[in-house]
């Protein structure tokens, strides 16, 4: 009995010297009956294949089940030994550990939402500003581009792109107009001269009805085209941007009383009556000449295409970011699917081509809105059409 004495009194030594241990000590006989230690039965639990056994067992100075793991010895006469700590540090461990885990995925979470949403919004902005831009360009301002970020990425890429793209394009297209440019330049010469020959011969024949009449419709033949390349060559000039540096303070109230004096002569005659609406005092940034030239343009076309006894209506609305300039008859009207066809050279509408013209009228307005960065509108009148020049306010 030394042995198991032996035993028995190094388990009490160890406890009293560090009562509060995690330590776990217990020795009982054969029939498992405790002798000494600190735990007040032997476990139920089955031990593993490795010789451990994990239980539960309750400490009665914290009044709380706590978890050991432990390794039974059978020792000389059928006594049994159990050495083991119990875990609660280890559980402490895992707990901490488990907590700073989750932490760490929230934290994790968050800042990837947080790095997604200023991605996503930086993308958004660079995106919208390519859209904005993409206007501008459909608009009709061909000289704008998309501006890159300085970050040689994806969208950066894109943008040179559609840059590139946009550089041929306008070449192209200036290549397309110089080519009618040099046409016009060199056709206007040749047909001066003949018009002036044939104003020659006019007095030549002056006393010869049928030649005389003849001289006559073959000059207002080529008073029309000389007109028509006038045209051809003012909306090249004015395509090109140059009449920018023309821009000064425009009253547009007064540009419309001085387009109405002008046309109301002929408005009467054709008994039509111009209104004015809304003519308040707007100053605006632009080049005066073209822009009364636009608007006689829209008078002459609304007088052209009115009915007899109908009115035409000009006015002048001003609203938080732009200037509106609108002109409206009581005429036949545009069909809505020919609105986009509407400023191309030389485009006429079946229903017109009986009537005198180039088709370059409403071509020259919409270069001249687009030099002030404008848009060219138009929509149903019910009956009739409604024409409105927007310049943006800057």
């Amino acid at each position: 009995m030394r042995g198991v004495s032996g035993v028995i009194e190094s388990i009490r030594d160890r406890l009293a010297r560090d009562p509060d241990s995690s330590s776990v000590y217990l020795l009982t006989n054969s029939n498992f009956t405790p002798m000494t230690g600190n735990l007040s039965s032997w476990p139920q639990e089955e031990t593993s294949s490795k010789g451990w056994l994990n239980f539960k067992f309750y400490d009665p100075r914290s009044k709380r089940d706590f978890y050991a793991r432990a390794r039974p010895f059978i020792l000389k006469d059928g006594f049994h030994l159990l050495v083991g700590r119990d875990t609660r540090d280890l559980k402490s461990i895992q707990q901490l550990l488990k907590r700073a885990m989750l932490w760490g995925v929230l934290i994790t979470f968050a800042l990837g939402l947080f790095g997604g949403g200023i991605m996503s919004r930086s993308m958004i902005r660079r995106i919208e500003l390519i859209n904005k831009n993409s206007r501008d360009i459909i608009a009709g301002n061909l000289w704008q581009r998309i501006p890159l970020s300085g970050g040689n990425d994806d969208i950066d890429q894109l943008a040179k792109n559609l840059n590139h793209m946009l550089d041929e394009i306008e070449r192209l297209m200036f290549g397309i107009q110089q080519v009618s440019n040099n046409i016009a330049h060199d056709l206007r010469t040749p047909l001066t001269r003949m018009h002036n020959r044939l104003e020659q011969l006019q007095i030549e024949f002056k006393d010869s009805r049928s030649h005389n009449d003849t001289i006559q419709e073959c000059i207002a033949d080529s008073e029309q085209l000389l007109k028509t390349f006038a045209a051809l060559l003012r909306i090249a000039s004015i395509e090109a941007g140059g009449h920018r540096v023309n821009f000064s303070s425009v009253k547009l109230n007064d540009l419309v009383n001085d387009a109405v004096e002008l046309y109301g002569a002929l408005a009467e005659t054709n008994n039509l009556t111009i209104l004015i609406e809304d003519s308040q005092l707007i100053i605006f940034e632009g080049d005066q000449d073209l822009l009364f030239q636009a608007l006689i343009n829209l008078l002459d076309n609304a007088i052209k295409y009115s009915p007899t006894e109908s009115k035409i209506t000009i006015g002048i609305k001003q609203t938080k970011h732009s200037i509106e300039l609108i002109v409206t008859d009581d005429g036949p009207g545009i069909p809505e699917n020919e609105y986009e066809k509407i400023g191309q050279r030389f485009y006429r509408l079946e229903a017109s081509r009986n009537k005198p013209g180039s088709g370059l009228g409403l071509s020259l307005v919409k270069a001249v809105v687009s030099l002030h960065r404008g848009t060219l509108l138009l929509a149903d009148n019910n009956p009739g059409l409604k024409i409105t020049l927007r310049f943006p306010i800057d």
